[in-house]
């Protein structure tokens, strides 16, 4: 079976990157800055366990207690519609409607004692994007673009990429170097034109781009206004780099996910989301380092039971299951995060609307890779959902336990566009819980 969706994926590249050769050629001036910013992270941090990281980012708010932390002793108006189906790890249940998941659990932790205060999308999503609570003396940067800060890209190949709608992606007060490399997808039938590519357009050749970036040369000199032995030295590398970002195929390579097997392909699922977290796998495969997908509305104050089992859930059952199973058999888990989340869990009682409401103060995440404890839970809540009562740990707390498998512990310091040196997450802390 073939879905259109692998047949022609239909990616294109976000204008604001500029990346695009039809730019003048301008585009390097950005993404040559991103670069070169990048060599200037040091590090004094222990030995990465792991070098890349996937987060599927579930906008709107899941409802964990119909999800991953059940309650089916708990009353009707409590526990809902959905049963607890068992796992791959004994004693361990979650959502009937998420059978594949229940067969690869044993491949990750189930954290179900995440608690904070801010039951209000915008700032809990920043607060979850950052791992920093937000805070009108700073604008964080999201965990991708602190990742292409700390973690050196590989040659033709951004390090931070997004797909779908994610909030909060942006660098902050890091600077709009170390922003995303967008990709959108503009459509899902087969048959439909490719749209924008990334790289080379047709019938541009390696020689045009080379004289593009000549000008390119010119240009920055009269910009900075000194003769040219007075830019920085490694102007051209980094120039270099961005130029080799179009040259390369690496990434439209990525994006041709009809090369994969049609059993991985089903793996996946037929859904938008499972091309893209197939797509995720392949762009890390090629180099990319930190790849977020946003994926929802999860916003369920309304028809929570019925657009869950209908759309959200089985979406989610087939591109998270296939990503772990796929990453695990390739060898690539232990090297790659996986941090499935959104910005806060839902009310334990069902509202009138047979809808649940915002709930910050109990929700659950998945975490797999890297270090991370396979076939384990973490965390505990009451026999409601309401409250975390073992284990207790927040956003800041998931994000300093990435970043410390990545070699960064959460007061290693990154400078800001100020000169400023910051910690990387002010109120993290590792939670040795989870790792192994």
């Amino acid at each position: 079976m073939t879905h259109s969706w692998f047949t022609n994926p239909n990616f294109r590249m976000n204008r604001r990157d500029t990346l695009r050769i039809g730019m003048a050629g301008l585009g390097g001036l950005s993404l040559s800055m991103a670069l070169r910013h990048s060599a200037t992270a040091a590090s004094t941090s222990p030995t990465p366990v792991a070098k890349n990281v996937i987060v599927l980012f579930l906008v709107g708010g899941p409802s964990s207690i119909d999800m991953w932390d059940m309650k089916p002793q708990a009353p009707q108006t409590i526990r809902g519609e959905f049963r607890p189906i068992d796992t791959a790890v004994p004693g361990v249940q979650i959502s009937e409607h998420m059978p594949r998941l229940a067969k690869v659990l044993d491949r990750a932790v189930l954290v179900r004692s995440v608690t904070h205060t801010i039951a209000e999308h915008t700032e809990g999503q920043a607060y979850v994007m950052t791992g920093n609570r937000p805070s009108p003396a700073r604008t964080f940067p999201s965990l991708g673009s602190l990742g292409s800060k700390l973690i050196e890209s590989q040659r033709g190949v951004p390090s931070y990429m997004t797909m779908g709608t994610v909030p909060s992606p942006r660098a902050g007060d890091l600077g709009s170097a170390y922003d995303p490399f967008e990709l959108i997808s503009t459509g899902n039938r087969q048959g439909e034109s490719e749209g924008d590519t990334i790289g080379l357009p047709a019938g541009f050749t390696a020689a045009d781009l080379e004289r593009r970036r000549k000008l390119l040369q010119q240009i920055d000199r009269k910009l900075d206004g000194r003769p040219a032995a007075d830019l920085p030295a490694q102007l051209n590398r980094f120039e270099q780099q961005a130029f080799e970002i179009l040259r390369s195929d690496k990434i439209n390579q990525a994006l041709h996910l009809e090369a994969e097997p049609p059993a991985v392909r089903e793996r996946y699922g037929q859904s938008t989301l499972g091309g893209q977290a197939l797509a995720a796998r392949r762009l890390i495969e090629a180099g990319a380092r930190f790849v977020t997908i946003g994926f929802g509305d999860w916003d369920t104050h309304t028809n929570n039971f019925t657009r869950l089992q209908a759309t959200l859930l089985p979406q989610l059952d087939f591109a998270l299951a296939g990503l772990l199973h796929d990453l695990d058999e390739r060898g690539l888990l232990s090297e790659t995060i996986v941090y499935c989340t959104g910005e806060f869990g839902r009310t334990p009682i069902v509202n009138g609307n047979a809808g649940r409401d915002h709930w910050a103060r109990s929700m659950s995440v998945l975490l797999a890779g890297g270090n991370c404890r396979r076939g384990a839970v973490y965390g505990v809540t009451d026999g409601e959902g309401t409250e975390a009562t073992t284990g207790v740990c927040s956003p800041d707390d998931l994000s300093a336990t990435i970043f410390t498998q990545l070699g960064f512990t959460p007061s290693h310091t990154v400078t800001n566009q100020t000169g400023r040196p910051v910690p990387l997450f002010r109120h993290g802390r590792t939670i040795e819980g989870i790792l192994i």
